[in-house]
């Protein structure tokens, strides 16, 4: 039998669903990142390791794997042709890969017009209007990203250490990051030398929790993140009242922050990325298997 298979892959962690001929989905699986620009081997690996556990969940022999039709939206596939290379080292019957941000945009607007921020370990946008799709953002971490958890991470460490220099002012969130590392700055040094985007990004929910208790430095930190994520929106999206979804493991927490003018055309996503890059396997596979089944 011929299954359907979709595979939602970021820098933290890669998840997938199998489905049946109808886009129903029988089994989901989970394993680590799947950033094909980071690391290209280690997210293949990641992606057999989900598609395998979703198998397993479905009760089916994960050997049947070669025979799925696969729709797969991955971080860092928009760059350098990742995502053609990755198509020809998977074992699948048929691969697409996209990038994660058409998932993310199908899953949470079905077909109807809009933009979509992802907001993860990453950044990404992406805005539809009729038969057009823009990209913008989701470059990487070490050149774009802004709003993602890697970068505002990273600049709370920036921030501690700008505090331990007396450059900048202390606050109950420096101390807090700084003790995370037994008060010593050489190790905070050390851990950035050799940190992958998703290590810096473990330290972003630091910078919410402590906005909350309106420490000075978190808020400053969001302050200027929000104004990032806004001048984003402001540039992709047309001025026609379209719908807006935030995504991704921060979209909540910046949506309650966000201006008037767009909390007011804010929308709940109808489905996550994962369901998306489901529908995108039926429309892409599911007629065109009966047909030839």
């Amino acid at each position: 039998m011929t299954y359907l298979l979709g595979i939602d892959g970021g820098g933290t962690a890669c998840r997938a669903a199998l489905a049946d001929l109808n886009g129903n989905v029988i089994g989901i699986g989970r394993s680590g990142s799947a950033n094909i620009m980071t690391d290209m081997n280690t997210a293949r690996l990641n992606i057999l390791d989900a598609t395998e556990a979703a198998f397993k969940a479905a009760g089916i022999d994960a050997a049947a794997s070669g025979t799925v039709f696969a729709v797969l939206g991955l971080a860092g596939a928009n760059v350098g042709g990742n995502g053609a290379k990755l198509e020809a080292l998977l074992p699948f019957q048929k691969s697409l890969v996209y990038s994660d941000g058409l998932i993310a945009l199908q899953g949470a607007l079905g077909d109807h017009d809009g933009t979509v921020v992802i907001l993860g370990t990453g950044s990404a946008y992406v805005t539809r209007l009729g038969n057009d799709i823009r990209f913008a953002g989701g470059w990487g971490f070490k050149v774009s990203d802004l709003g993602g958890g890697a970068r505002l991470g990273r600049d709370a460490l920036e921030e501690t250490l700008l505090a331990y220099d007396r450059f900048h002012r202390r606050s109950l969130m420096t101390d807090a990051i700084m003790e995370r590392f037994g008060g010593n700055p050489h190790r905070i040094v050390q851990f950035a030398h050799s940190a992958t985007p998703s290590d810096f990004g473990t330290f972003a929910p630091l910078v919410f929790e402590y906005a909350s208790k309106n420490d000075e430095v978190a808020l400053a930190l969001l302050d200027k993140t929000l104004a990032q994520i806004e001048e984003g929106l402001d540039a992709i999206m047309p001025d026609t009242g379209m719908r807006l979804s935030l995504l991704g493991g921060l979209g909540a927490l910046y949506g309650a922050r966000l201006s008037p003018h767009y909390r007011a055309i804010l929308q709940a996503p109808s489905n996550d990325a994962l369901t998306g890059a489901v529908q995108l396997a039926a429309r892409n596979f599911a007629s065109r298997e009966v047909a030839h089944g």
